[in-house]
């Protein structure tokens, strides 16, 4: 009489398989509920990189103006922690 197994590495398959399938649906439902979050930031950096960008002086300025538009979020932060006086 033959008995058939399956090999070990279908079983790992199987159990990637329903792992991978529960964190996209994880991420699915997280990528949802974070999406204002992001259109924020990405209009926020537009605003802030051409504010920067138009102020600067010369090339390297306008380097540095894009790089503090890649951070805003920071500034606004200590901003408003200054004014709170925390």
């Amino acid at each position: 009489m033959i008995v058939y197994q399956t090999p070990f590495f279908c079983n790992i398959t199987k159990i990637l398989y329903v792992a991978v399938t529960k964190n996209q649906i994880i991420m699915k439902e997280s990528t949802h509920s974070n999406a204002p979050a992001g259109a924020v930031y990405g209009l926020g950096f537009i605003g802030a990189a051409i504010y920067y960008i138009s102020a600067a002086t010369c090339f390297w300025a306008g380097v540095l103006g894009f790089l503090k538009a890649l951070v805003w979020p920071v500034f606004l932060v200590y901003e408003v922690l200054t004014f709170v006086g925390a």
